[in-house]
Protein backbone atom coordinates (compact mmCIF):
# COMPACT_ATOMS: atom_id res chain seq x y z
CA UNK A 1 0.00 0.00 0.00
CA UNK A 2 1.36 3.25 -1.45
CA UNK A 3 1.60 6.24 1.28
CA UNK A 4 -1.00 8.31 -0.57
CA UNK A 5 -3.78 5.56 0.23
CA UNK A 6 -2.70 5.26 3.88
CA UNK A 7 -3.27 8.71 3.92
CA UNK A 8 -6.64 8.56 2.33
CA UNK A 9 -8.00 6.07 4.46
CA UNK A 10 -6.93 7.59 7.64
CA UNK A 11 -8.63 10.82 6.55
CA UNK A 12 -11.95 8.82 5.71
CA UNK A 13 -11.96 7.13 9.26
CA UNK A 14 -10.88 10.70 10.99
CA UNK A 15 -13.81 12.17 9.06
CA UNK A 16 -15.77 8.78 10.43
CA UNK A 17 -15.27 9.87 13.41
CA UNK A 18 -15.51 13.26 13.71
CA UNK A 19 -19.38 12.63 11.77
CA UNK A 20 -20.13 9.84 14.79
CA UNK A 21 -18.98 12.29 17.48
CA UNK A 22 -21.12 15.29 15.98
CA UNK A 23 -23.91 12.82 15.83
CA UNK A 24 -23.95 11.84 19.22
CA UNK A 25 -23.51 15.16 20.61
CA UNK A 26 -26.60 16.38 18.71
CA UNK A 27 -28.48 13.36 20.37
CA UNK A 28 -27.12 14.19 24.21
CA UNK A 29 -27.72 17.70 23.50
CA UNK A 30 -31.59 17.68 22.16
CA UNK A 31 -34.14 18.68 24.86
CA UNK A 32 -37.78 19.43 24.22
CA UNK A 33 -36.84 22.14 21.23
CA UNK A 34 -33.82 20.29 20.21
CA UNK A 35 -35.45 17.48 19.12
CA UNK A 36 -37.22 18.89 16.55
CA UNK A 37 -34.76 21.74 15.33
CA UNK A 38 -32.01 19.13 14.61
CA UNK A 39 -29.19 22.15 14.52
CA UNK A 40 -26.54 19.67 13.76
CA UNK A 41 -28.42 18.30 10.41
CA UNK A 42 -27.56 15.03 10.68
CA UNK A 43 -30.52 13.04 11.70
CA UNK A 44 -32.69 11.49 9.39
CA UNK A 45 -34.62 13.80 7.05
CA UNK A 46 -38.59 15.37 7.28
CA UNK A 47 -41.20 12.76 7.54
CA UNK A 48 -43.20 12.89 4.03
CA UNK A 49 -46.42 11.03 3.85
CA UNK A 50 -48.50 13.57 1.07
CA UNK A 51 -48.74 11.24 -1.72
CA UNK A 52 -49.88 11.57 -4.90
CA UNK A 53 -51.94 14.76 -3.29
CA UNK A 54 -53.35 12.31 -0.32
CA UNK A 55 -52.22 13.39 3.13
CA UNK A 56 -51.86 10.12 4.77
CA UNK A 57 -51.46 10.91 8.44
CA UNK A 58 -52.42 8.89 12.00
CA UNK A 59 -54.12 9.75 14.80
CA UNK A 60 -51.75 9.21 17.86
CA UNK A 61 -53.75 6.68 19.44
CA UNK A 62 -52.09 3.80 17.32
CA UNK A 63 -49.11 4.70 19.42
CA UNK A 64 -51.08 3.48 22.98
CA UNK A 65 -49.19 0.50 23.58
CA UNK A 66 -45.77 2.62 23.85
CA UNK A 67 -44.37 5.12 26.16
CA UNK A 68 -46.40 8.55 24.57
CA UNK A 69 -44.52 11.84 25.76
CA UNK A 70 -45.57 14.60 23.07
CA UNK A 71 -41.69 14.05 22.28
CA UNK A 72 -42.19 10.65 21.99
CA UNK A 73 -45.05 10.76 19.90
CA UNK A 74 -43.03 13.36 17.50
CA UNK A 75 -40.40 10.47 17.08
CA UNK A 76 -42.60 7.94 16.25
CA UNK A 77 -43.53 10.05 13.77
CA UNK A 78 -40.44 10.37 12.18
CA UNK A 79 -39.89 7.13 12.19
CA UNK A 80 -43.51 5.79 10.48
CA UNK A 81 -42.71 8.77 8.19
CA UNK A 82 -45.55 10.44 8.85
CA UNK A 83 -46.06 14.40 8.35
CA UNK A 84 -49.57 15.14 9.69
CA UNK A 85 -51.22 13.81 12.40
CA UNK A 86 -54.42 13.77 14.76
CA UNK A 87 -52.96 15.10 18.00
CA UNK A 88 -54.72 13.14 21.15
CA UNK A 89 -54.52 15.53 23.94
CA UNK A 90 -53.14 13.72 27.18
CA UNK A 91 -49.81 13.82 26.52
CA UNK A 92 -49.95 17.47 25.32
CA UNK A 93 -51.89 18.64 28.37
CA UNK A 94 -48.95 16.91 29.99
CA UNK A 95 -46.48 18.76 28.47
CA UNK A 96 -48.36 22.43 29.11
CA UNK A 97 -48.26 21.43 32.82
CA UNK A 98 -51.45 19.91 33.30
CA UNK A 99 -52.27 18.33 36.84
CA UNK A 100 -51.45 14.91 37.39
CA UNK A 101 -55.01 12.45 36.77
CA UNK A 102 -54.68 10.26 39.82
CA UNK A 103 -55.96 7.43 37.89
CA UNK A 104 -53.28 5.74 36.16
CA UNK A 105 -55.29 3.38 33.33
CA UNK A 106 -53.62 -0.20 32.94
CA UNK A 107 -54.96 -2.06 30.03
CA UNK A 108 -56.74 -5.47 31.25
CA UNK A 109 -56.93 -3.90 34.94
CA UNK A 110 -60.30 -3.24 36.99
CA UNK A 111 -60.27 -0.37 38.89
CA UNK A 112 -61.79 0.04 42.55
CA UNK A 113 -63.85 2.83 42.89
CA UNK A 114 -62.63 3.63 46.89
CA UNK A 115 -64.75 6.80 48.22
CA UNK A 116 -60.83 7.68 48.79
CA UNK A 117 -60.03 7.42 45.24
CA UNK A 118 -63.37 9.18 44.11
CA UNK A 119 -62.68 12.18 46.23
CA UNK A 120 -59.26 12.23 44.71
CA UNK A 121 -60.94 12.31 41.02
CA UNK A 122 -63.87 14.99 42.32
CA UNK A 123 -60.96 17.04 43.42
CA UNK A 124 -58.50 16.34 40.05
CA UNK A 125 -61.57 17.66 38.13
CA UNK A 126 -62.10 20.55 39.99
CA UNK A 127 -58.43 21.61 39.62
CA UNK A 128 -58.10 20.39 35.73
CA UNK A 129 -60.91 22.43 35.29
CA UNK A 130 -59.36 25.54 36.59
CA UNK A 131 -56.22 24.95 35.14
CA UNK A 132 -57.63 24.60 31.44
CA UNK A 133 -60.02 27.85 31.61
CA UNK A 134 -56.82 29.95 33.13
CA UNK A 135 -53.39 28.14 31.11
CA UNK A 136 -50.98 30.31 29.21
CA UNK A 137 -51.01 28.93 25.23
CA UNK A 138 -47.18 29.17 25.17
CA UNK A 139 -46.79 25.62 25.80
CA UNK A 140 -49.31 24.73 22.67
CA UNK A 141 -47.13 27.17 20.82
CA UNK A 142 -44.15 25.75 22.10
CA UNK A 143 -45.43 21.98 20.75
CA UNK A 144 -46.37 23.26 17.15
CA UNK A 145 -43.18 24.52 16.87
CA UNK A 146 -41.65 21.96 17.83
CA UNK A 147 -43.52 19.25 15.34
CA UNK A 148 -43.66 21.94 12.58
CA UNK A 149 -39.59 21.99 12.67
CA UNK A 150 -39.59 18.34 12.41
CA UNK A 151 -41.67 18.33 9.23
CA UNK A 152 -44.89 17.05 11.01
CA UNK A 153 -48.26 19.29 10.86
CA UNK A 154 -50.96 18.72 13.06
CA UNK A 155 -54.42 18.82 11.48
CA UNK A 156 -56.93 17.72 14.30
CA UNK A 157 -57.01 17.84 18.12
CA UNK A 158 -58.53 15.52 20.08
CA UNK A 159 -58.91 16.39 24.03
CA UNK A 160 -60.86 15.20 26.38
CA UNK A 161 -62.46 18.34 27.35
CA UNK A 162 -65.47 18.82 24.75
CA UNK A 163 -67.92 16.57 26.64
CA UNK A 164 -71.58 17.52 28.28
CA UNK A 165 -69.88 17.52 31.46
CA UNK A 166 -67.68 20.15 30.63
CA UNK A 167 -67.67 23.61 31.31
CA UNK A 168 -67.91 26.19 28.12
CA UNK A 169 -64.42 27.35 29.40
CA UNK A 170 -62.58 23.52 29.30
CA UNK A 171 -64.52 23.46 25.49
CA UNK A 172 -63.12 26.93 24.70
CA UNK A 173 -59.97 26.13 25.71
CA UNK A 174 -59.51 23.03 24.00
CA UNK A 175 -60.37 25.25 20.98
CA UNK A 176 -58.08 27.90 21.55
CA UNK A 177 -55.54 24.92 21.89
CA UNK A 178 -56.29 23.65 18.46
CA UNK A 179 -55.98 26.90 16.91
CA UNK A 180 -52.55 27.40 18.41
CA UNK A 181 -51.12 23.87 17.46
CA UNK A 182 -52.25 24.84 13.98
CA UNK A 183 -55.31 22.00 13.62
CA UNK A 184 -58.20 23.02 11.37
CA UNK A 185 -60.57 20.92 13.55
CA UNK A 186 -61.17 19.11 17.26
CA UNK A 187 -62.78 15.36 17.44
CA UNK A 188 -65.17 14.36 19.13
CA UNK A 189 -67.35 10.66 19.49
CA UNK A 190 -70.87 12.21 17.91
CA UNK A 191 -73.42 13.25 20.70
CA UNK A 192 -77.20 11.33 21.16
CA UNK A 193 -78.08 15.22 22.28
CA UNK A 194 -78.38 17.25 19.72
CA UNK A 195 -78.35 20.09 22.26
CA UNK A 196 -74.67 19.22 22.76
CA UNK A 197 -73.95 19.28 19.11
CA UNK A 198 -75.40 22.70 18.71
CA UNK A 199 -73.65 23.75 21.83
CA UNK A 200 -70.27 22.60 20.21
CA UNK A 201 -71.05 23.96 16.75
CA UNK A 202 -71.45 27.46 18.29
CA UNK A 203 -68.60 27.85 20.28
CA UNK A 204 -66.41 25.98 17.09
CA UNK A 205 -67.76 29.18 14.64
CA UNK A 206 -66.94 31.67 17.51
CA UNK A 207 -63.31 30.69 17.33
CA UNK A 208 -62.96 29.32 13.68
CA UNK A 209 -62.28 25.48 14.12
CA UNK A 210 -64.35 22.98 12.78
CA UNK A 211 -65.80 19.84 15.52
CA UNK A 212 -64.97 16.77 13.61
CA UNK A 213 -67.68 14.02 15.31
CA UNK A 214 -66.44 10.44 14.95
CA UNK A 215 -68.91 7.91 15.12
CA UNK A 216 -68.61 3.77 15.71
CA UNK A 217 -70.69 1.24 14.54
CA UNK A 218 -73.90 3.71 15.14
CA UNK A 219 -72.48 5.10 11.70
CA UNK A 220 -75.11 5.08 9.33
CA UNK A 221 -75.42 7.56 5.69
CA UNK A 222 -77.72 10.07 8.13
CA UNK A 223 -76.23 9.92 11.31
CA UNK A 224 -74.20 13.37 11.29
CA UNK A 225 -77.56 15.11 8.94
CA UNK A 226 -78.53 16.49 12.15
CA UNK A 227 -75.19 18.13 13.55
CA UNK A 228 -74.64 19.42 9.88
CA UNK A 229 -77.59 21.08 9.58
CA UNK A 230 -76.87 22.81 13.05
CA UNK A 231 -73.80 24.58 12.51
CA UNK A 232 -71.66 25.17 9.05
CA UNK A 233 -68.71 24.53 12.07
CA UNK A 234 -69.80 21.02 12.20
CA UNK A 235 -68.29 18.51 10.58
CA UNK A 236 -67.25 14.85 10.09
CA UNK A 237 -64.26 12.77 11.09
CA UNK A 238 -65.52 9.37 9.65
CA UNK A 239 -63.88 6.33 10.11
CA UNK A 240 -64.61 3.92 7.48
CA UNK A 241 -63.91 0.91 9.30
CA UNK A 242 -66.55 1.53 12.06
CA UNK A 243 -68.62 2.10 9.06
CA UNK A 244 -68.14 -0.82 7.14
CA UNK A 245 -67.94 -2.89 10.27
CA UNK A 246 -71.94 -1.96 11.21
CA UNK A 247 -73.32 -3.94 8.15
CA UNK A 248 -76.70 -3.78 7.02
CA UNK A 249 -77.35 -0.69 4.28
CA UNK A 250 -73.19 -0.12 5.15
CA UNK A 251 -71.59 -1.41 2.01
CA UNK A 252 -68.63 -0.10 -0.37
CA UNK A 253 -71.09 1.28 -2.45
CA UNK A 254 -72.33 3.52 0.27
CA UNK A 255 -69.59 4.32 1.71
CA UNK A 256 -68.11 5.52 -1.75
CA UNK A 257 -70.85 7.29 -2.02
CA UNK A 258 -71.44 8.81 1.61
CA UNK A 259 -67.87 10.70 0.78
CA UNK A 260 -68.57 12.01 -2.36
CA UNK A 261 -72.22 13.68 -1.19
CA UNK A 262 -70.47 14.98 2.23
CA UNK A 263 -66.68 15.75 0.98
CA UNK A 264 -67.11 19.02 1.98
CA UNK A 265 -68.05 18.71 5.07
CA UNK A 266 -65.33 16.03 6.12
CA UNK A 267 -62.81 17.40 7.85
CA UNK A 268 -60.78 14.32 8.96
CA UNK A 269 -61.07 10.27 7.96
CA UNK A 270 -60.12 7.67 9.72
CA UNK A 271 -58.83 4.45 7.56
CA UNK A 272 -58.76 1.00 9.14
CA UNK A 273 -59.31 -2.47 7.83
CA UNK A 274 -62.31 -4.24 9.70
CA UNK A 275 -64.95 -7.24 8.50
CA UNK A 276 -68.26 -6.04 8.20
CA UNK A 277 -70.83 -7.87 10.76
CA UNK A 278 -71.42 -10.82 8.27
CA UNK A 279 -67.82 -11.85 8.95
CA UNK A 280 -67.23 -10.90 12.62
CA UNK A 281 -66.63 -7.15 12.29
CA UNK A 282 -63.01 -7.59 13.37
CA UNK A 283 -59.96 -5.08 13.11
CA UNK A 284 -57.80 -6.60 10.75
CA UNK A 285 -54.35 -5.99 9.17
CA UNK A 286 -54.82 -4.21 5.99
CA UNK A 287 -55.81 -6.19 3.19
CA UNK A 288 -56.89 -8.65 5.30
CA UNK A 289 -60.47 -7.14 5.92
CA UNK A 290 -63.80 -5.61 4.31
CA UNK A 291 -62.84 -2.09 4.26
CA UNK A 292 -62.51 -1.18 0.44
CA UNK A 293 -59.03 0.54 1.55
CA UNK A 294 -58.63 0.78 -2.06
CA UNK A 295 -61.12 2.65 -3.51
CA UNK A 296 -61.27 5.16 -0.62
CA UNK A 297 -57.70 6.05 -0.99
CA UNK A 298 -58.48 6.42 -5.48
CA UNK A 299 -61.42 8.01 -4.19
CA UNK A 300 -59.46 10.52 -2.48
CA UNK A 301 -56.80 10.38 -5.52
CA UNK A 302 -59.09 11.27 -7.72
CA UNK A 303 -61.36 14.09 -7.34
CA UNK A 304 -58.43 15.65 -5.29
CA UNK A 305 -60.70 15.86 -2.34
CA UNK A 306 -58.33 17.56 0.98
CA UNK A 307 -59.15 15.11 3.29
CA UNK A 308 -56.43 13.61 5.58
CA UNK A 309 -56.63 10.12 6.26
CA UNK A 310 -56.04 9.38 9.45
CA UNK A 311 -54.20 5.63 10.27
CA UNK A 312 -55.75 4.16 13.26
CA UNK A 313 -53.88 1.52 14.36
CA UNK A 314 -56.72 -1.34 15.96
CA UNK A 315 -56.02 -4.64 14.89
CA UNK A 316 -53.45 -6.97 17.28
CA UNK A 317 -50.23 -6.05 17.19
CA UNK A 318 -48.10 -9.28 15.95
CA UNK A 319 -45.57 -10.86 18.26
CA UNK A 320 -42.23 -8.95 17.97
CA UNK A 321 -43.53 -5.67 16.59
CA UNK A 322 -44.57 -2.93 17.66
CA UNK A 323 -46.86 -0.01 16.93
CA UNK A 324 -44.11 1.79 14.91
CA UNK A 325 -43.64 -0.78 12.83
CA UNK A 326 -47.06 -1.96 12.15
CA UNK A 327 -48.20 1.82 11.58
CA UNK A 328 -45.39 2.30 8.68
CA UNK A 329 -46.55 -0.88 7.51
CA UNK A 330 -50.19 0.77 6.92
CA UNK A 331 -48.40 3.63 6.07
CA UNK A 332 -46.43 1.53 2.77
CA UNK A 333 -49.90 -0.44 2.49
CA UNK A 334 -51.28 3.02 1.16
CA UNK A 335 -48.60 4.57 -0.56
CA UNK A 336 -48.78 1.35 -2.66
CA UNK A 337 -52.14 1.93 -4.01
CA UNK A 338 -51.66 5.90 -4.20
CA UNK A 339 -48.50 5.54 -6.55
CA UNK A 340 -49.90 2.53 -8.75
Amino acid sequence: MNNLNKTSKKSTRRQFLYQSSLASMGLLLMGKSGLAANPFGILSSKPNSLINGVQIGAITYSFRSMPGSAEQLLQYCIETNISAIELMGDAIEEYAGAPKNPIQWVPGKKIEFTDALKAQVKEYQTQLTNWRTNVSMDKFKEIRKMYNNAGVSIYAFKPNALNPNNTDGEIEYALKAAKTLGAKSVTIELPNDAAHSKRLGDLGQKHGIYIGYHAHTQATDTAWDIALAQSPFNSMNLDCGHYIAAGGPNTKETLLALIEAKHDRITSMHIKDRHNKVNGDKNMPWGEGDTPLKEVLTLLRTKKYKIPASIELEYDIPAGSDAVKETKKCLEYAKHILEN
